[in-house]
C-alpha cells in the first residue's frame, strides 16, 4: 500500500489500478481493456488507459466471466499479493458465484 500522504495516495491510472488489484495477468492488458470500452468509472465509459482514479471512484469492469462493480478504497506502488490486492477494492456487485462464459457459475 502507498503511505497516506504521498502523491500517489490521490489517483492512479486505470490501467495500473486494474492490474495491481489482479483482474488482469498484465498491465498490457488492462491498458487494452480500458482502451476497448469494456470499463467504466462512476458510469463514464473509459475512452483512456490513462484515465485517472481517486478514493471511492466506483468501476465497473466487463469481464470474461461476467461484470464485477468495484469500489475504489486504495492505490499500491506495485503488483503485490492476491490478498493484499484485494485491499485495493471493494465488491460492490451481488455475483456469489462468478458465471462463466455461458452464465454457468465457476463452482459448478
Amino acid at each position: 500500500m502507498i503511505p497516506i500522504g504521498s502523491d500517489l495516495t490521490e489517483r492512479q491510472r486505470i490501467d495500473k489500478w486494474l492490474w495491481h488489484c489482479r483482474l488482469v495477468r498484465t498491465r498490457t492488458a488492462a491498458a487494452g481493456l480500458a482502451a476497448s470500452g469494456h470499463v467504466r468509472v462512476n458510469g463514464e465509459r473509459v475512452k483512456a488507459p490513462s484515465r485517472s482514479l481517486r478514493l471511492g471512484d466506483v468501476v465497473t469492469v466487463s469481464l470474461y466471466q461476467g461484470v464485477r462493480v468495484l469500489k475504489v478504497t486504495g492505490f499500491a506502488g506495485q503488483r503485490r499479493s492476491g490478498a493484499e490486492a484485494r485491499l485495493l477494492f471493494e465488491e460492490l456487485s451481488a455475483n456469489d458465484g462468478i458465471s462463466g462464459p455461458q452464465g454457468r457459475s465457476m463452482a459448478e
